[in-house]
This record gives C-alpha cells, structure tokens and sequence, in this order.
C-alpha cells in the first residue's frame, strides 16, 4: 500500500482519485476559513476577444463532468471516526461556480489584477466545490479577461494545469467536443460518514495493528542483517530533518510584519530571452528566474537603505510522478538563503543552483508532508501558531511550466496567463508562468511589508532585466494586454499603478 503524506493510493473514485483527503490536503481545505492561512491559488487569464457566455458556460458544463474534482465537496466526518471525503456534490450548480461581470470601458489590466485580489482575499465555499471561473469583460481593445480561482486543498500548481487542460482548445474555431456523462451525484452527510467510520473501526483498528507489527518485522530484519546502516540512515535522517526545519538565514526588518492587505505585480517576457540568459549562466530557467527575484529584492532593499545580504526563500518542488492524477498536492518545499549581497547576476545563478541542487538531495525534503497527520489534528487556533513558526521564509517563488503552444478557451485565444499564488504567513509569493512561448512574473506581496508599490515595480523590472542582459538583448516589460504575434518586437504599453 503506498501513501504521501496520508493519502491512502489504493482508495480511488470513478475518475482514479483519491476518494479521501491526504492529512496535507486536509490542512489546505481547514485554512480555507482562517484569511491567514488561507491558501487559494488563482489563474488570470487575458484572451484576445470576448468569448460568447453560452459557449463559455458549455465549455465549464463538460470540463466538470470529464473532471472529477471539479463537481466533489468535501465531507467531514461530524466526528474524526473516518477521514474526510471528496463526494459528487448532488447540489452542484454550474451557474454558481461560472460567473460573469464587466468593468468600466476601457477596462484596464490593473482593474483586473485588483478584481483578482479581491477573490483571494476571500473565502470559497466550503459547502461547495472549491473552485470559481470569473469572466470579465470590457477590456481595452475588446479583450476580455478569466479568473479561474480554486482551493490549493484540490490541487496543486502542476496538478491544475493538467486538470484544467480540458477546458483548452488548441485552435479557435474547434469542433465542440462530445458531451461526456454526469458523474453520478453522491448524497453522503457528515453523519453518514461518521456513522460509517464508527462500523469500519475494529477493521480499522486491526488494520492498523497489523499494519504496524508487519513495519515493526521489517524495521527490526533491517537492524539484525544490517545494524550499522540502518542506524547510520536513523542519524541521517534526523540530520537532514534539522537542515530542512532550521532557519538558513536572518529574516529582513523590511519584510516582517504581516496584515490582511495584499497586491499583486507582474511583468512580461520571452521564454527564450530568460533560457538565453540561464544558458550563458550555466543554469536553468528555474535558477535564473529565482537569482532575477534576489536582483529585485537586493535593489528594493538597498532603494530604501537596508541592504541586507540574504534571506529565507521557500521554493515548492515538484514532486508528482507521472502515473500521479491531477488532483492533490505532490510537492515539497526547499527553503535556500536567498543571495541579496551578490551583485553580479551571473554569480547569483550559480549560487542559487547550487543551493538548490544539495536542497533538492535531503532524504527528508518530504517531512513537513509526513508531519501532516499529527498536524490535522490540532485544534484551528494551535494550527495557526504551529503553521506560523514552520513557516520560516520571506518570500516563497513557486515556477509552474504550462502549455506550450496556442491555446483557446471558447473561441478566445489566451494571451498570457499571471499565477497568484497564497500567502501563507510569508511577505511575498512569486509566481513564474511560462505559456505560448512566454513567461510571467507575478509577486502578490503583503502591503505591511512591501510599502513602496512603484519602487517595487521598478526594482521587480531592473532585477529581471539584469538577468536578460546576459543572454542579450531580452527586456521585461510590465503586465500588458499585448499579443506577441502582433506586437512582434514593440514594447507593450505599461499597465497602470493605482492601488489594490
């Protein structure tokens, strides 16, 4: 039987999920509730034109019915005798979850970034599934925008990129595809559930027994045939623990303190400039993007006179084997010190890379994860506290590769796509997307901790395009509406700085 963090593999639905929460899930569906540990993830989305609302609404209608998750609640259990379940919600309303709206003509990139904001700053419904598609229209130029926003208890970055891939077309003008059957709705109540796990508990519990003495056999054949090594992997392991959980640098006195007030900043640039500059650096897009963060953060620190020479930097790693299905969350986090009192770009790309290579190697990378059912089971107001004191970094920059060539949703052809990622007691959350031969930044920051909005746009910019000059003539530009195949090499008009 195989397990990450809590998820029972050989329980699955119709669609080849699993049909219970993993602890860690669990953990991202009860920080729903709490605006500090709320942790929804959201992508928006500039299309080209504005999709006609029947089509949109049909293209929603089967992607719910080919997607699982995307009909299921979740169920807990009116008392922890069983795990708590995804179920077919027999009250699903698409017309809920698929919205419409328009901005004042001609809508700006901005208004929709703030829109953005406001939906992540507040609560999905956890009597529902936990996902909303946004469409906004009356945009410059006739553009329109999507906001799709969901739980990071369904899934994941990586994992919503594949759940999300059947809501695409890869030409405008499409065949409607087949409609595909309803799932059939499940209609079990938390008393249900309970009352369930009440009956399965002497199995259960001798389940467990076994399950426990069987490990006990193994652990206790290991030592006897073995005891020097399997004394020296206990050793490592708790070694390793203690790197993983240790603070690997002094946290910034800009960045400290924390409230319920966030924005979000984002800039534009080629796939190919920030691989250019990775190639001249010997490193990876990955490793450029993260030494282009550190440029930006030295700049911002030193623009306000408290240049620092690191901080503490979470990087999630994927951890999602191919056979693994889209829903749940299969990564890890690498914490680095992030290399502020570098100056020469080049030389940050290859102190981050290596950094994160020895990161990446830590037999107990995954621990939080293995944490994860002792920590679910903490009452709301310890989980808080417990969740503050792990979370040990200023900035967290998440990278999250997407489709790779032209996509369209309803006839509309997606320009670019801006991740906005969760703030989870950090002061920055950076999202890097690259799509249709593009990349994004988007840094949605807590405003207690970033004060200068317009000196962080700047310092965001001339960090990235540091980078860009190593590969050669690469520029970032802020946010725009523009479409690469029109604008070829024109600069795109800067979106504007009011605030969120």
């Amino acid at each position: 039987m195989s397990t990450w963090g809590g998820v029972n593999k050989t329980v699955v639905d119709a669609a080849g999920l699993p049909e219970q929460l993993s602890a860690f899930d669990m953990l991202l569906h009860r920080g729903e509730a709490n605006p500090r540990t709320r942790s929804g993830i959201m992508a928006l989305e500039i299309l080209d034109t504005t999709p006609d609302w029947d089509r949109f609404l049909a293209v929603f209608e089967n992607a719910s019915r080919r997607v699982l998750r995307l009909r299921q609640k979740v169920v807990r259990p009116t008392v922890p005798t069983a795990s708590p379940r995804w179920v077919v919600d027999p009250d699903f309303n698409l017309n809920f979850h698929v919205r419409r709206l328009r901005v004042p003509e001609p809508g700006s990139l901005r208004e929709v970034i703030d829109l953005a904001e406001v939906s992540l700053q507040s609560p999905l419904d956890i009597s529902r599934p936990l996902w909303t598609a946004t469409l906004v229209e009356g945009l410059a130029d006739g553009r329109a925008a999507t906001l799709l926003h969901m739980s990071h208890a369904v899934t994941d970055g990586v994992g919503a990129v594949e759940m999300f891939a059947h809501i695409y077309d890869l030409e405008r003008d499409a065949p409607p595809r087949k409609p595909a059957p309803l799932p059939i709705p499940q209609d079990l109540t938390s008393n249900d559930l309970a009352r369930e796990g009440l009956n399965r508990l002497p199995v259960t519990i001798l389940g467990g027994v076994r399950g426990a003495l069987t490990g006990a056999v193994q652990v206790v054949g290991r030592v006897l045939s073995d005891p020097a090594s399997a004394v020296e992997g206990v050793v490592e392991y708790a070694r390793s623990g203690n790197r993983v959980m240790s603070s690997v640098a002094e946290h910034s006195p800009l960045l400290r303190r924390r409230s319920l007030s966030s924005r979000s900043e984002a800039i534009d640039m080629e796939l190919g400039d920030i691989r250019a500059a990775a190639k001249a650096a010997e490193g990876s897009i990955n490793d450029a993007y993260l030494a282009a963060m550190c440029g930006a953060l030295r700049l911002y620190h030193h623009e306000l006179g408290m240049p620092i020479d690191s901080l503490p930097m979470a990087i999630p790693v994927n951890m999602r084997a191919e056979a693994d299905p889209a829903g749940g969350n299969r990564f890890a986090g690498v914490m680095i010190s992030a290399p502020l009192g570098i100056s020469d770009p080049a030389a940050r790309i290859h102190n981050v890379r290596t950094q994160m290579v020895k990161r990446r190697d830590e037999p107990a990378i995954e621990l939080i994860g293995s944490a994860a059912p002792v920590l679910s089971l903490l009452p709301d107001a310890l989980l808080e506290s417990v969740a503050s004191s792990v979370v040990s970094s200023d900035v967290q920059a998440s990278n999250v590769p997407g489709y790779a060539g032209d996509t369209f949703i309803a006839g509309a052809k997606v320009l670019r796509q801006y991740g906005l990622g969760p703030l989870p007691g950090v002061a920055m959350m950076a999202v890097l997307i690259s799509r249709g031969g593009m990349c994004t930044v988007t840094t949605r920051y807590d405003r207690a901790s970033v004060t200068e909005d317009e000196l962080w746009a700047r310092c965001l910019l001339a960090g990235f395009n540091e980078v860009l000059a190593l590969g050669g003539k690469g520029r970032a530009t802020p946010a725009s509406f523009a479409d690469p195949e029109a604008t070829s090499n024109q600069p795109p008009s800067p979106n504007g700085s009011s605030p969120s």
